[in-house]
C-alpha cells in the first residue's frame, strides 16, 4: 500500500524509468550552477566550502548574548544569527507596560544603539556574516548594525549579512506584524533601494517559509506561499522604479527542513526550479544571479519533543542531512533541548557539531546533487512543483499574496494542513517516537537554561539613562523628519537612521511611524 508524503501526494513502493517517462533531464535539470539551478545555485556547491554554518542565538540582555557569540565563533560558527525578544520583533521598548514578562525571553532585547553596541563588542563586523530575524522592525535593526559597524571603523560596503523582513508571512502564520500591508512594503521598498546605494552586500530580505511550515503548511503550500510572498515584494520593487536585476540578486529565502528526507530534498530541487522560471520569464530578468534561488534552512522546531529530549539530537542530523542534500546555503541545527527551555552552551555546541560531522566526516560534500537522476527524487520534485504551481495560480487568481492574505487564504490551507497532522498524530497513524510510541514510564529529570526575570528591570534602567543623557531636542528633531518623510514619499531609512544614531528607542522610531501608517488590525478580529 503506497505512503503518502507531507504534501499528501502519493508515495509508490517502487519507482522506475516509467516514472520519468516524457522527462527531458535538460530541461528539467540542467547543469549545477546554470539554469533553471535544480542541482543548485553553484556548480561546486560543496565540494569546494561547506554551506554557512550559522547558529540561531539570542536570549536575555545584550551581554549574555555577546558571550554566547563569543562561544559559538570559538567552536567554529561561519555566521551569527540573532534571535530578538518580542518586544523589539514588535517595535516596543523593554519598559512598555505591553512588553511586561517577555524581555529578553525569546531573544535578546534591543531598546537602542547602547544595546546593539554591547551585543557585537569585539565580534569585528568586517570578517563575520550576521542574520538577523527581525521583520517589521529590520530597517531598524539593519541601521544599528551599520552605526555599530562605523563605529569600528567598518564601512558599509563591507558588512555581509542578512535581515528576516518578510512581513508577509507575519500577516499569514507568525503574527509580529506592526504596520499594515501598504506601508509595510513601502519600507521594504525603502530597504532595497537603501542598500543598493549604502550596504549593497546586504541580502535585503529572506522571504520564509520557515514560520508556516511551522504552523503546519505542507512542503508544498510552504514554498508555494513563500514564492508567492517573494513575487509580491519583487512587483513591489518594480512598481517603485527599481531595475529587477538592480535587486533581485540579493533575495534569499529561509525553509525549514523536516525529518522526511526525500521529500524535503525534492522540496527544495522544486522550489529553486520554479523561482528561475518567475525571474526569467515574467519579471525578465536578465542577470542569472537574479534567478537564483539562495537560501536559508533551520531544522523543523516544531518536530522537536520535550519528551526523551536525546532523540531530538537524530531528528536534527536527520534534518540538516535533508537540507544539505538539497543544496542549501546555511543551515541552522536546533539544540535537542529547545523544546524545553532556552538551550544550553553544551546543548547549542552539540547542534554545531552535529553540521560539522556532516561536513567533514560524511562523503555527501564530495559530489554535487547526490540524487540527481534517482526515480523518486526526480518524480517526487515533479509532483511537489505541481502541487506548489497550481497553489500558486490560486494566489494569482485572488488578485497576488497581499489580497489572498486578506481574504485568509494561505492561513485556512495551512490551518487544514495543520488540524490533519495533528489527528493523525493523536491517531498514532503519524509516529512520534517518545509521544505516541516508544514512551518511557518516566521521564529524566533536566536542568534546562532559564532567562532571569531582574532583566526586564536592568533594561528600564538603562532605558532610563540613556533618556536622562541623550539630548531630546535632537532625539525630538529626527523623529520629526522621520515622519515628515513616512508621510511622503522620500525614503524613510535616512531620517532613521539619523534618530538612532541620536539615541532614539526602537519603541520611539516605530511610535513615529505609527503615528503615520497605523497599525495592522487582522480581518478575522472584527
Amino acid at each position: 500500500m503506497a505512503r503518502e508524503s507531507e504534501s499528501g501526494l502519493p508515495i509508490e513502493p517502487v519507482y522506475g524509468p516509467d516514472a520519468l517517462s516524457g522527462w527531458d533531464p535538460g530541461e528539467r535539470l540542467g547543469e549545477p550552477g546554470s539554469y533553471p539551478f535544480t542541482r543548485g545555485v553553484y556548480p561546486t556547491m560543496y565540494t569546494g566550502r561547506p554551506w554557512t554554518m550559522r547558529q540561531y542565538a539570542g536570549f536575555g540582555t545584550a551581554v549574555e548574548s555577546n558571550a554566547r557569540y563569543k562561544q559559538l565563533i570559538a567552536n567554529g560558527t561561519m555566521g551569527l544569527s540573532v534571535a530578538f525578544d518580542l518586544p523589539t520583533q514588535m517595535g516596543h521598548d523593554s519598559d512598555a507596560p505591553i512588553a511586561h514578562g517577555e524581555v529578553g525571553k525569546v531573544g535578546v532585547a534591543i531598546d537602542s544603539i547602547d544595546d546593539m553596541r554591547v551585543l557585537f563588542g569585539g565580534i569585528p563586523l568586517d570578517k563575520v556574516s550576521t542574520s538577523m530575524t527581525i521583520n517589521a522592525p529590520a530597517s531598524l535593526l539593519l541601521l544599528l548594525y551599520q552605526l555599530v559597524a562605523e563605529e569600528q571603523g567598518v564601512s558599509a560596503d563591507k558588512l555581509t549579512g542578512t535581515i528576516q523582513n518578510d512581513v508577509l508571512k507575519e500577516y499569514i502564520a507568525r503574527g509580529t506584524y506592526i504596520f499594515p500591508p501598504k506601508p509595510s512594503l513601502r519600507l521594504i521598498a525603502d530597504i532595497f533601494k537603501y542598500c543598493k546605494a549604502e550596504i549593497p552586500k546586504w541580502n535585503t530580505i529572506s522571504i520564509s517559509g520557515y514560520h508556516m511550515a511551522e504552523a503546519g503548511a505542507s512542503p508544498a503550500q510552504e514554498i508555494a506561499f513563500t514564492l508567492a510572498d517573494g513575487i509580491e515584494y519583487v512587483r513591489t520593487a518594480v512598481a517603485a522604479g527599481m531595475d529587477v536585476d538592480d535587486f533581485a540578486p540579493r533575495l534569499s529565502f529561509f525553509f525549514v527542513s523536516r525529518t522526511t528526507i526525500l521529500e524535503e530534498v525534492a522540496k527544495f530541487r522544486a522550489a529553486r526550479r520554479i523561482w528561475a522560471r518567475v525571474m526569467r520569464d515574467e519579471f525578465g530578468a536578465k542577470n542569472p544571479k537574479s534567478w537564483m534561488l539562495r537560501f536559508h534552512t533551520q531544522t523543523a522546531g516544531v518536530q522537536l519533543t520535550a519528551q526523551q529530549p536525546e532523540v531530538n539530537l537524530v531528528r536534527v542530523a536527520v534534518q540538516g542531512l535533508a537540507a544539505v542534500l538539497g543544496g542549501t546555503q546555511s543551515l541552522h541545527t536546533n539544540s535537542f533541548d529547545e523544546a524545553i527551555a532556552l538551550p544550553t552552551d553544551k546543548s547549542a555546541r552539540l547542534a554545531l557539531r552535529t553540521q560539522q560531522v556532516l561536513a567533514y566526516e560524511t562523503d555527501v560534500t564530495a559530489t554535487v546533487d547526490p540524487f540527481a537522476g534517482s526515480y523518486v527524487i526526480e518524480k517526487m520534485t515533479d509532483e511537489v512543483e505541481a502541487a506548489a504551481l497550481e497553489l500558486m495560480t490560486k494566489v494569482e487568481d485572488l488578485g497576488g499574496a497581499v489580497n489572498a492574505i486578506e481574504h485568509g487564504f494561505q492561513k485556512n490551507e495551512i490551518e487544514r494542513s495543520a488540524y490533519r497532522i495533528a489527528q493523525e498524530t493523536d491517531s498514532g497513524e503519524r509516529v512520534v517516537v517518545g509521544v505516541n510510541r516508544f514512551q518511557l514510564d518516566e521521564e529524566e529529570p533536566y536542568e534546562p537554561l532559564r532567562v532571569d526575570p531582574a532583566i526586564e528591570a536592568q533594561q528600564a534602567e538603562r532605558l532610563a539613562k540613556l533618556r536622562a543623557e541623550r539630548d531630546q531636542a535632537v532625539v525630538d528633531a529626527a523623529l520629526a523628519e522621520l515622519k515628515k518623510a513616512a508621510e511622503g514619499t522620500d525614503n524613510v531609512l535616512y531620517p532613521m537612521k539619523d534618530a538612532l544614531k541620536a539615541r532614539a528607542t526602537v519603541g520611539e522610531v516605530c511610535d513615529a511611524l505609527r503615528e503615520v501608517w497605523g497599525t495592522y488590525v487582522p480581518t478575522d478580529a472584527f
